[in-house]
């Protein structure tokens, strides 16, 4: 990478496995409490309507309840900001009904089913809850879907000259899925980016690409977590910014590239 991409992280949304929200989540990436794992418990998604509420997947879900909780960390206006989607894969429970269904005797295929099936599904919910215009891009880059994101995100927000909300989220997959790709629960991080400071800044953020190695984590279980949902493989930048002190990790993107993320802050740190 010719240059550096910068950025201030506005507010930040966490949902995981043992990491309910960004508050109780600072305490356990910094070391001031021990991590405890648990299924991650999913909000309804209470901005829908009635109907788009019963359809919403736990996909849908858990991008809506971190992108939200970003977005109130903030204190932004979700209407008003540009929005990045990034996800390894799509709703695979549904793409497993849909498989069953096309492999039945009846291979007629719900029109619900099948809009709910793509991978932009999550953007359209997102737009239906927030009562969003803004423009909004889905994207995919298996392992390297958070470091796509971001990278996504900050130029959307340098070359717009606007906040950007990015959101990196996955979800579980069943059987059969689940033998070839072992995702055991849902998680998701949204980070509101500003292209200039604001008094709501938590921190600047830099980032470039480069070929070192992945950061791995120091707690064997949250390091497990890291590499067992592809959402969280941003875990990494979310301890430096728990930590509140400067420092720069790496973040896997496409082999062999990784994406060296630094942090510094200004007088009042997160």
């Amino acid at each position: 990478m010719s240059h550096t991409l910068t950025a201030w992280i506005e507010g930040v949304g966490l949902i995981a496995p043992g990491l309910p929200d960004w508050a109780t989540a600072a305490h356990v990436l910094a070391g001031r409490t021990p991590y405890a794992p648990a299924p991650s418990v999913l909000p309804a998604p209470a901005l829908l309507p009635p109907a788009e509420r019963r359809r919403a997947s736990r996909i849908v879900r858990v991008a809506l309840a971190s992108g939200l909780a970003a977005i109130e960390h903030a204190g932004a206006d979700a209407r008003r900001l540009p929005a990045v989607l990034s996800a390894s894969t799509a709703d695979c429970h549904n793409c497993v009904a849909l498989c069953e269904t096309l492999a039945s005797d009846d291979p007629r295929v719900s029109p619900t089913r099948f809009h709910n099936s793509l991978h932009n599904t999550p953007a359209g919910y997102w737009g239906i809850a927030t009562g969003s215009m803004a423009p909004s891009q889905s994207l995919c880059a298996y392992d390297g879907s958070f470091s796509a994101g971001l990278l996504e995100a900050l130029v959307e927000a340098a070359s717009s000259h606007t906040p950007t909300l990015l959101i990196a989220y996955d979800a579980e997959h069943p059987a059969p899925l689940f033998a070839f790709r072992p995702i055991p629960d849902a998680a998701g991080i949204g980070l509101v980016l500003s292209p200039e400071p604001t008094p709501q800044s938590l921190a600047q953020i830099s980032v470039e690409l480069t070929d070192a190695p992945a950061t791995l984590l120091a707690d064997p279980a949250l390091e497990a977590l890291r590499l067992a949902i592809p959402a969280l493989r941003g875990l990494p930048l979310l301890q430096l910014l728990a930590s509140g002190t400067p420092g720069r990790a790496h973040l896997d993107y496409l082999a062999p590239l990784s994406l060296a993320v630094s942090l510094t802050f200004g007088p009042a740190p997160c």
